[in-house]
């Protein structure tokens, strides 16, 4: 099969042979449904070419015309957002199953036209053409996703719009957002302004691992407006990206116990915690009241407005129950609850705002902790947990079969598969050695399918999977860019492109191929500071800053 450096692998291209070329007689024709795309490709390609790209028929018909239609007969082959991409000597024609279809399909015929198409001005004597071909291109995964932590460091606006530009030029989907944990809260709730004048900010910074002694002084912080988070949803919503927000509960709340004291566990005699300047997993949880209910459900109320998609993420992990055990409020509830102890009391915080969201016509998404929420009277009887909840699976993949086989959605991202903030290679060089090493090579042979539900009717509920990148040690965009890049294009093929696509025409060395002789240089035109093939440049290494590696295999939760 006939290869352009495309990334990720389309699932057929026929070579048509011959070039179109592309002028300043060039026009776009944008039909119904397909408006969005246009506006996004003249935007795109204007700024790149100089080209002016007017609508077809504004210089009488004269030129070339890119044709964009939303088709039911490619909705009915490929899916809504599948598409067919045909370029001849007669013009080129995007094909979508719906609008989405149509979007990637524009993703597609930019990187066909060169990495100067990712540049924000035109390169002097440049000319632009197309090669003759035919795509015909689907995802296997509804679920594209890619997590930032935001609340370790913050990410301003600018730069979440960033991301979001760079998630649709791979065709992923979804951007997770972590808005608050111990270290920060980056929401504006505007009923509790508490959360951002004292949760969005701590007095110093760990730098490196937790046990380093290395302190960064300077006050860290920031947190997004309500006018910010409408228009970084407007932004993905144009590139058909949703955004899914996570507030975490009942554990990582120490930044709103610190804010608001009254809702932590305020009877077993601790004064109220500042924000949390190290890493790891805090004790400080929220205390299991009416009240605490009442004020996450205003919180979320807040949230529901904010971001209209359909799934809400709340974290549920990593809660360790020590306050509740010595708090006699904690204690007294459990025992009203009927619950087995009180470290059933997590799973009490689950079920209330799964049904809450519920109501609401919301989907609940949590870590896979949450499949332990139980039921009223005893923890461990089946989920206790809706139809519709999703489970993240992070701890290897026994969270994800757990969950597809008792009816739950579940979106794979296993630490040790697809951390991106976890080290790239064994060599010293390496910046702030976190973790396991996951290779470019490693995370594109990764399969989002568990091996046990792989044939199986329950492998249906693996509707995606998704790249998390902590922040602990990314402090800035170009620390992040380093953590994310390459690995993320080839995590972008794996949920796109499928194995049987990645394991023909050379695999691994095709996909190195296509980096090397193409994607690269894109990258570079976007300005991203990805790692290189040979290793970090002398700039992306942090000597002197200890982090934490795993030795040996992955662990197995």
């Amino acid at each position: 099969m006939y290869q352009p450096d495309l990334v990720p692998l389309p699932r057929s291209v026929e070579d048509g042979g011959g070039q179109l070329p592309l002028d300043e007689r060039t026009a776009l024709d944008a039909g119904p449904g397909a408006e969005r795309s246009g506006h996004w490709l003249r935007g795109a390609l204007v700024a790149a070419t100089g080209l002016s790209l007017p609508p077809a028929g504004a210089d009488g018909g004269r030129g070339t015309v890119v044709r964009l239609r939303v088709d039911e007969a490619v909705a009915a082959e490929l899916g809504p957002e599948g598409y067919r991409l045909d370029v001849s000597g007669g013009g080129a024609e995007i094909r979508g199953g719906a609008a989405p279809g149509v979007f990637w399909g524009a993703q597609t015929l930019r990187q066909l036209l060169g990495p100067a198409a990712y540049r924000r001005a035109p390169l002097p004597g440049g000319s632009w053409s197309l090669p003759h071909l035919s795509v015909a291109d689907a995802p296997r995964f509804a679920w594209r996703g890619f997590m930032l932590d935001t609340a370790r460091h913050f990410t301003p606006k600018d730069g979440v719009l960033r991301w979001i530009d760079l998630l649709a030029a791979h065709k992923l989907n979804v951007l997770h957002l972590h808005l608050t944990d111990d270290q920060g809260w980056r929401l504006e709730i505007v009923r509790f302004p508490r959360l951002t004048e004292v949760g969005a900010w701590r007095r110093r910074t760990k730098l490196g691992h937790r046990a380093s002694s290395l302190w960064d002084v300077r006050p860290h912080g920031g947190f997004y407006t309500h006018d910010d988070i409408r228009e970084i949803v407007a932004y993905a919503a144009e590139r058909h990206i949703a955004v899914v927000p996570e507030i975490d509960l009942p554990g990582h709340s120490q930044a709103a116990v610190a804010a608001y004291p009254e809702l932590g566990n305020t009877d077993i005699g601790e004064d109220p915690p500042k924000v949390w300047d190290d890493w790891g997993v805090s004790p400080s949880v929220l205390a299991p009241t009416e009240e605490v209910l009442r004020f996450y459900e205003g919180v979320f109320e807040e949230v529901l407005e904010l971001f209209p998609g359909e799934f809400v993420h709340i974290g549920g992990d990593e809660c360790p129950a020590d306050q509740w055990r010595r708090s006699p409020t904690a204690r007294a509830r459990a025992e009203r609850l009927g619950l087995d102890g009180v470290e059933a009391l997590h799973g009490w915080f689950v079920r209330h705002f799964d049904r809450w969201l519920a109501e609401r016509g919301r989907r609940l998404v949590g870590w896979d902790e949450i499949l332990g929420a139980g039921t009223a009277g005893t923890a461990g009887a089946g989920t206790g947990l809706g139809p519709g909840a999703v489970v993240s699976s992070w701890r290897a993949h026994e969270g994800a079969v757990a969950a597809a086989r008792a009816g739950h959605d579940v979106v794979t991202c296993p630490e040790q598969e697809v951390y991106l903030d976890h080290r790239q290679d064994g060599g010293e060089d390496e910046p702030v050695p976190i973790g396991y090493v996951r290779t470019l090579r490693d995370v594109y042979g990764y399969d989002p399918v568990p091996p046990e539900l792989a044939g199986t009717g329950e492998a249906e509920h693996v509707v995606g999977a998704q790249a998390n990148l902590w922040t602990e040690v990314a402090e800035d965009q170009r620390r992040a860019d380093y953590q994310a890049f390459p690995r993320l294009a080839a995590f972008a093929e794996v949920v796109w492109s499928g194995p049987g696509a990645r394991d023909g025409e050379g695999g691994f060395g095709d996909f190195e191929r296509r980096m090397a002789t193409a994607h690269y240089a894109r990258l570079d035109a976007l300005g991203v500071a990805y790692r290189p093939p040979s290793g970090p440049r002398p700039w992306q290494r942090r000597p002197g800053i200890g982090g934490c590696p795993f030795e040996g295999p992955p662990r197995v939760y």
